[in-house]
């Protein structure tokens, strides 16, 4: 530490470094959270509030030097950018994408042997406008190349991505729940 205290330039990178794995674990935590991985959140909170005491500390107790809080601040503007690239990377969570083909009986059925799963209804806009609603639950990670898939399947086809909380399968899509259910039925 006296190293530190006569060089306090060298604290520049470090400031700069701890800002940025905090902030970045912080953003990370906080999409965590929304998505609901409550105990995840908790593991990441205790590292991103435990660096940040460390650069905090070494701003505050040196605050004769204006560079330390210069440093801090740009941790804190990079961390941010760097924390949504983390979670983006991670893809965690389903998003739902609604779909409306105006090729009616077209769409689905190829994203369907793609093997998307697909809920479809037939519909229209008005009488010479037959339409395709198609809802697809997706994860995160996958969603990319289903929007590609539906762009080149369906160049006319609009859609919208919806970021989903939690989804329940039912007992009929979920193998262990479904062998539990026979096992306790018999």
């Amino acid at each position: 530490m006296e190293f530190l205290v006569q060089y306090p330039y060298l604290l520049v990178p470090l400031i700069f470094i701890a800002r940025v794995s905090d902030v970045s674990l912080g953003t990370f935590r906080t999409i965590v959270i929304f998505r609901g991985h409550k105990f995840l959140a908790s593991f990441i909170g205790f590292f991103e509030i435990l660096i940040w005491l460390v650069a905090a500390s070494q701003v505050l107790s040196n605050l004769d030097h204006w560079y330390l809080a210069l440093s801090y601040a740009s941790g804190f503007a990079v961390g941010n950018y760097v924390g949504i690239s983390i979670e983006s990377r991670f893809a965690i969570g389903a998003e739902l994408i609604r779909c409306i083909s105006f090729n009616r009986d077209v769409l689905a059925g190829q994203l369907r042997e793609e093997g998307y799963k697909v809920v479809s209804f037939d519909g229209d806009m008005g009488e010479s406008y037959p339409v395709e609603l198609l809802l697809i639950i997706e994860k995160r990670r996958n969603v990319s190349s289903l929007i590609q898939s539906i762009k080149e399947l369906d160049k006319s086809a609009v859609y919208s991505v919806s970021d989903l909380k939690s989804i329940y399968e039912g007992p009929s899509l979920l193998p262990k729940r479904s062998f539990l259910l026979r096992t306790f039925n018999q």
